[in-house]
């Protein structure tokens, strides 16, 4: 067999066509930028959905990978590896959890926390297996987590749902409240809606929540896994309303670009009995091992400043071409932001940005979503604003 029947030309009929892709095939990124293979770049304000979280082939993770590959790269996670360790220890030591699950994407690790939290209902609260949840919330897209997803139109794909989770209204306490019954086990929300178009859960509304749960004897689970990671400006949303959730989950900036995602629950929730969970590449060395490097340095205080203030100049700067264009709101925390546009013009921008050089992303038709990656200089951010400063006049 020769060199080329092994390497046939690039083709994309072979792949699913499980979205609409555009003619691109992006071949390397360094920070902020992406290049494609007619060599052209464009500025990144995407990120894999917020999964770089230093940017495109950060050093420090392209390193820490290459000196894991070197040496080990999955024993089972039937075995204890020292990555894990280390990236558990370092989650727990800077967070309010005691215990952590590595699987391989947010939506696993949902999958994860919906499991633990009707284990514990099982034991602690005589059955009960219902998780409240909201509208217009995203969870994931495995059968389990997109029953608890409040996404419109997904109460009817692949029917029949996973039954057990009613939804209430966000930042509406007494929605939840009035959905609360025997069998009720816990609360779960996104801290900000970040497919919805970056609604964020307000504090009062959140600790509203914790109240709520401690009155009913009900776990208070976060999905974390767009928010999580320093994109709101601290390494957890949570942290912001004061509050100490039961659950949380862990996702995309977690591995630094690598498939990683955690499931951290407080010690007395933990209950899973050896085979309740488990994953055959949970927890492998290579992708924990990104995960500690990324982690290390985006729970460094004066990196987490930086976000903040990287994130409030990008605000301020779309307020101001808001207001100097007559368009809407701008929402959002951290680097974690929307800009409402007035009309339905969304996909259409995304598009056109796309054409020179510049990928954002449209969660709603009618608003722009912004996640450059935490180590974003200013002057990226200027580029970016006049990029998007020249798309809406035009």
């Amino acid at each position: 067999m020769s060199f080329q029947s092994l390497h046939p030309p690039l083709s994309t009929a072979s792949l699913m066509p499980i979205t609409d892709r555009p003619e691109l095939v992006f071949v390397s990124g360094a920070g902020a930028y992406l290049f494609d293979s007619h060599g052209q770049r464009f500025l990144d304000w995407v990120q894999g959905w917020a999964v770089n979280c230093l940017g495109h082939a950060p050093a420090p993770v392209a390193q820490a990978v290459a000196r894991q590959a070197a040496t080990l790269i999955n024993p089972s996670p039937a075995f204890f590896n020292a990555p894990a360790l280390e990236l558990a220890t370092l989650l727990t030591r800077q967070s309010c959890f005691d215990e952590v699950f590595f699987a391989n994407s947010g939506a696993e690790a949902n999958e994860g926390a919906i499991k633990l939290a009707r284990k514990w209902g099982q034991l602690h609260k005589g059955g009960a297996y219902q998780i409240i949840t909201f509208d217009h919330g995203f969870h994931g897209r495995t059968l389990a987590t997109m029953s608890a997803s409040g996404k419109p139109g997904w109460d009817c794909k692949f029917a029949p749902q996973v039954p057990g989770f009613p939804k209430a209204i966000l930042n509406d306490l007494a929605s939840v409240e009035a959905l609360v019954g025997p069998d009720t086990v816990a609360v779960m929300l996104e801290p900000v809606q970040g497919e919805a178009g970056v609604w964020p859960a307000s504090v009062p509304f959140l600790k509203g929540l914790r109240q709520l749960c401690d009155r009913h004897g009900l776990l208070l689970i976060v999905d974390e896994v767009q928010t999580g990671c320093a994109r709101t400006g601290t390494l957890f949303a949570y942290e912001q309303a004061g509050i100490e959730p039961d659950i949380m989950t862990l996702g995309k900036g977690l591995g630094g670009g690598l498939p990683l995602s955690a499931l951290l629950a407080k010690r007395e929730v933990s209950c899973f009995a050896p085979g309740d969970q488990g994953g055959t590449f949970c927890g492998n060395p290579l992708c924990c091992a990104a995960g500690v490097a990324a982690m290390t340095i985006l729970a460094q205080p004066a990196f987490l400043d930086s976000v903040r203030r990287i994130g409030n100049l990008l605000a301020q700067g779309l307020r101001d071409l808001s207001l100097a264009l007559g368009l809407g709101e701008v929402r959002g925390r951290g680097l974690l932001l929307a800009l409402e546009l007035g009309s339905d013009i969304a996909p259409r921008v995304v598009e056109e940005a796309r054409r020179r050089g510049f990928l954002i992303n449209a969660p709603r038709s009618h608003c722009l979503r912004f996640m450059p990656a935490l180590n974003t200089t200013e002057e990226e951010v200027e580029e970016g604003l006049l990029l998007l400063r020249g798309l809406l006049e035009g």
